[in-house]
């Protein structure tokens, strides 16, 4: 006989994900926009006064080695996007590209990184990313490889690619970079405050409907505010929060797990007991699960895998260490 709670239903899910993590979330966003902000407004003030910009508080241009490719570049690229740069000193062109990209990285003020690598210097690297000529640069985004040009271009084209690169960081894998992290010797700066914004009343019905265990509701609430309000981070997490819900109500928690435990290769069992290990608490065991499933399957599956992580990490929200971590357990795998 099946213990009578092997069953779950929304009422028994109704808290089980912390509601308070997705107003957090979005206070978090609102104060990384306003740092961003008020970065922009230093330059511009710097600029007209004659003075040299402020500097951004972690290197946004790097020398890449093999010895630091895993921490610098992959590891990274699963907090921001990490553009490479492949050069060597003799290369004419390389010498015409690489300042653009230097002056641009440092203009994005930490939206992008610019990891630079010589290939002379560091044959074994140029030789897996399978570098025929330079210039070439690539990028890489949650441990994903992702070409961009090879050749001299000049800045318009490039700010092009690089602002497309953003975007696809942002949609496709959850990673916005920018926030930054403190300058050295900055710890005791005070931080940029942020405005208060009163709370949109079509956000806070569908925050109530979740809250209430009105899954179909709230989902349909979260949507609405997306469609008019597209990049609302708030909306994201709890349309990400709601949708969980939804998947595991009335799942029998034994069969699920017991189907996952017989096949590790069976997607959608791997994807049910993650999406309840989450539900449970088990957040780390959540996230083991679908990275391991990732490095098992490969094609359709292995991608189905991965936008379901990087669902289950917008539940948690993207500033929890437990989603770094996970993010560069992925990038591993995956790289």
């Amino acid at each position: 006989m099946q213990p009578r709670n092997s069953r779950l239903n929304s009422s028994a899910l109704r808290g089980a994900v912390d509601l308070a993590a997705v107003k957090a979330a979005g206070e978090a966003a609102q104060k990384a926009e306003q740092a961003r902000a008020e970065r922009a407004r230093q330059a511009a003030a710097a600029e007209a006064a004659g003075e040299a910009a402020p500097q951004a508080g972690y290197e946004l241009v790097i020398d890449v080695t093999e010895d630091t490719f895993e921490t610098e570049v992959v590891q990274r690229s699963a907090e921001v996007p990490v553009v490479v740069d492949f050069w060597a000193e003799w290369c004419g062109p390389c010498k015409q590209l690489s300042p653009i990209l230097e002056r641009l990285a440092e203009e994005y003020a930490g939206r992008i990184v610019l990891a630079k690598i010589d290939v002379d210097a560091n044959q074994l690297i140029a030789q897996q990313f399978g570098i025929q000529g330079i210039p070439a640069v690539m990028a890489v985004v949650a441990g994903q490889l992702v070409p961009l040009f090879q050749g001299a271009e000049n800045e318009a084209n490039v700010r092009k690619v690089l602002d497309q690169l953003i975007l696809v960081a942002e949609q496709r894998f959850g990673i916005v970079g920018g926030t930054g992290a403190p300058a050295p010797g900055a710890e005791g700066a005070e931080a940029v405050a942020a405005p208060h914004r009163p709370e949109d009343p079509a956000l806070a019905a569908a925050h109530d409907a979740l809250d209430r265990g009105d899954l179909g509701g709230a989902i349909q609430a979260y949507q609405n505010v997306l469609l008019d309000q597209p990049g609302n981070t708030e909306a994201k997490l709890g349309l990400a929060q709601a949708q969980l819900l939804h998947r595991v109500e009335g799942l029998d928690l034994q069969a699920v797990r017991a189907a996952a435990a017989a096949d590790p290769k069976d997607i959608e069992a791997q994807l049910k007991a993650a999406d309840l290990d989450l539900v449970g608490g088990h957040v780390e065991d959540a996230f083991g699960r679908l990275v391991g499933t990732v490095g098992k399957v490969f094609g359709e599956d292995r991608d189905a895998v991965r936008l379901r992580l990087l669902e289950l990490f917008e539940v948690i929200g993207t500033e929890d260490p437990r989603v770094t971590a996970a993010r560069q357990a992925l990038a591993r795998v995956l790289f």
